[in-house]
């Protein structure tokens, strides 16, 4: 998401949707019971207000894409079972990680806040993808290569000059930091721009497992 674009571009144009009925599975981070979290969205928001072209993240859906683990057709209802119940042994050996938003990451599809360290947040994206490849034998993707932890707060759907967004939004906002203590696994129906979301699973970090549950 760097050096600065000269231009923004329509994401949804540019990308093949998926059809109503069709699925793509991910591991979200989801911050929509952190206060501090919608607080930093809103005050991007506002100063997009007025900006044609634009389309503000939800704050229901206000996330942070780790690793998407394929679409539904490619992933049984047993290997998601699996999925879940591998990510669950794994991230409880995972402490939360507490993060810093407030630089702003310019994309011509999106804007974006940094989740800093992004090290910090490595043994999660590591237990998510570990479980992945042991539930479906697919390493799944990270959100970005190379992986930079973000929140998006705006996604682009016209093509224009980049440098009024820019101007209005500034390269940082006031920090805010946000302690992660769950990861979600988010089906995300149809096309994007629907936000057609449905969490499978709400898992929390550094819960230790009761393996007699597992057992059962």
């Amino acid at each position: 998401m760097s050096p600065l674009p000269k231009f923004m571009a329509d994401r949804w144009g540019r990308r093949e949707m998926l059809p109503a009925g069709k699925g793509r599975i991910y591991w979200h981070v989801l911050f929509r019971d952190h206060p501090e979290v919608r607080a930093i969205a809103s005050e991007a928001h506002r100063r997009l207000v007025g900006l044609d072209g634009l389309d503000l993240v939800p704050y229901e859906w206000l996330h942070l894409t780790t690793l998407v683990v394929g679409l539904t057709d490619e992933v049984t209802d047993e290997q998601l079972t699996t999925l879940v119940a591998e990510a669950r042994k794994l991230l409880a050996d995972v402490r939360p990680i507490t993060v810093t938003l407030g630089r702003v990451l310019y994309h011509p599809e999106a804007i974006a806040l940094e989740a800093c360290p992004a090290e910090a947040l490595a043994p999660m994206l590591d237990a998510v993808r570990a479980a992945t490849r042991t539930a479906t034998g697919r390493d799944g993707v990270p959100g970005t290569d190379p992986w930079t932890p973000h929140v998006t707060v705006a996604y682009s759907s016209a093509e224009q000059p980049a440098g009024p967004v820019i101007i209005a939004l500034g390269r940082h906002l006031p920090d805010c930091e946000v302690t992660i203590d769950n990861i979600s696994l988010v089906i995300q129906d149809g096309p994007e721009y629907l936000w057609s979301w449905h969490p499978r699973a709400h898992i929390p970090l550094g819960m230790p497992v009761d393996w007699n549950d597992l057992l059962r």
